[in-house]
């Protein structure tokens, strides 16, 4: 038997590999940066700082879809968002921005959770890193045109009022 090289027009490119329809995708944490550095910053301001911000983008990030959790569930997110906040460490005026968006997350105003959000991003930049500013950031933008396109699709039509579905229909 021979050993032969492999030469590269014998070996396909793989780009990604074929998975079945039915495979769950892997799972995305939208805030790594964040976590990230509320795992390496030492024990003190700056870590309790960075993990008060993932607590806000988490709460910002679930009330911008409404129909995920029903609305006893976000009271009760506001509940202990607040007892939580009150056990850290965190500047006054940081504190005062937490607790605003937490009270704001409890209802779906995207366009309020995002300038609420914006407050505690003001707060807390100086002791954020790029990453975790640009994750905040990301995520006041998409509140922001959440707003924007809601308030686009619920405006009333100018040829009169949406058609009916019918019963079942999709």
């Amino acid at each position: 038997m021979r050993c032969e090289r492999a030469s590269a027009r014998h070996i396909r490119s793989v780009t990604a590999p074929n998975t079945p329809p039915y495979t769950v995708p892997a799972a995305r944490f939208p805030f790594l940066a964040l976590a990230e550095q509320a795992g390496r910053a030492p024990i003190g301001g700056a870590r309790e700082v960075a993990l008060a911000c993932l607590m806000a983008a988490r709460l910002a990030a679930a009330a911008a879809d409404a129909a995920a959790l029903p609305a006893a569930a976000r009271r009760e997110r506001v509940a202990s968002a607040r007892a939580w906040l009150a056990t850290i460490a965190l500047p006054p005026a940081l504190r005062e921005a937490l607790a605003r968006l937490a009270e704001l997350s409890a209802r779906p105003d995207a366009a309020a959770t995002a300038a609420a959000l914006g407050a505690v991003l003001a707060g807390a930049r100086r002791q954020l890193s790029a990453g975790a500013v640009a994750e905040l950031e990301a995520l006041v933008d998409a509140l922001r045109e959440g707003a924007a396109t809601a308030g686009v699709q619920d405006a009333p039509r100018a040829d009169g009022p949406a058609p009916r579905r019918a019963r079942g229909a999709r």
